[in-house]
């Protein structure tokens, strides 16, 4: 009986869960983070681990979480593309893309998936940066919506090109605007949102749970 009574808590790390490298380079691993960086070193994708209890606040209120996300990123100056909610091999987690402006120009996209426990987290990152020429992605499709007039010109600014894409009265942080929208995607599949967008998806199908996961009390709130 004490065997039982005594049970302990299975060991979770880092190691329990893994996600695919996509054949990348390996450029760091310890307790807490491994990152793999594509040849061209403008995209990484990243396991993180916290052995500690999330603080996020919520996995089932989505509108909470959206106004969470939402006055988070917009203090770094950046700003929200997307947030929802998923499963990963059942557990219930959340997807947020968000947009970080450069120094000097250009966007980097991170797009992660949080999958929380009771008393720890794994993090899926994806890290794409915009290199070289920027801004070809907004311009094109700026010079479609302004033709069509679904974007206008004001006096000082573009009339509903940058918009938060879930509360049209929220004007902090660095926008959303129109063109990075998922349905461009497709038109523009090396931009790094794209990028990003795609290899979040990949990244979640092929994430796999150690048996440890398994024994670990879920996320509560």
């Amino acid at each position: 009986m004490s065997n039982l009574f005594n049970k302990k808590e299975p060991q979770v790390t880092i190691n329990s869960v893994s996600v695919p490298d996509f054949g990348w380079n390996k450029v760091e691993e310890n307790d807490s983070r491994i990152v793999w960086v594509n040849p061209e070193e403008s995209t990484l994708i990243s396991l993180n681990f916290f052995d500690i209890q999330p603080d996020l606040p919520t996995i089932k209120n989505l509108d909470f979480l959206k106004d969470f996300y939402r006055n988070s990123i917009s203090e770094a100056n950046g700003g929200v593309v997307e947030v929802s909610l998923l499963t990963v091999n059942n557990v219930p987690s959340v997807k947020t893309i968000f947009k970080i402006p450069q120094p000097e120009r250009g966007m980097t996209y991170i797009a992660s998936v949080t999958i929380p426990f009771e008393n720890c987290s794994f993090v899926i990152k994806i890290q794409a940066a915009e290199v070289g020429t920027t801004g070809i992605r907004d311009a094109v499709v700026l010079n479609k919506m302004l033709m069509n007039g679904e974007v206008t010109v004001g006096e000082d600014r573009l009339e509903n090109w940058f918009e938060d894409p879930y509360n049209p009265n929220f004007k902090n942080g660095t926008l959303m605007n129109k063109s990075e929208q998922e349905k461009y995607d497709t038109e523009f599949p090396e931009h790094p949102l794209s990028v990003a967008r795609r290899a979040i998806i990949d990244a979640v199908r092929q994430t796999v749970f150690k048996p440890e996961i398994n024994e670990i009390a879920g996320f509560k709130y």
